[in-house]
């Protein structure tokens, strides 16, 4: 991991088209801007375990019953 001090307004660059911006400093919270192209998905962690989580029940349901009918007709 990479670990890199930043202050307000200054920003960290990943691969050319994705910017890191620190946009406050407030406490023990750091509020961050990210830019990025729109086909590139940027969400916060636990958005981001949802998710994968969701796909991966889905996957597991879809596998189990993979014609689609649950059974209750």
């Amino acid at each position: 991991m990479l670990v890199l001090s930043r202050k307000k307004n200054e920003s960290i660059v990943i691969n050319d088209d994705i910017t890191i911006v620190v946009v406050e400093i407030r406490g023990d919270k750091v509020r961050l801007g990210v830019e990025a192209p729109k086909e590139v998905p940027v969400h916060r962690r636990e958005v981001f375990d949802a998710i994968h989580r969701n796909e991966t029940g889905a996957k597991t349901a879809e596998k189990a019953d993979p014609a689609g009918k649950s059974g209750n007709s």
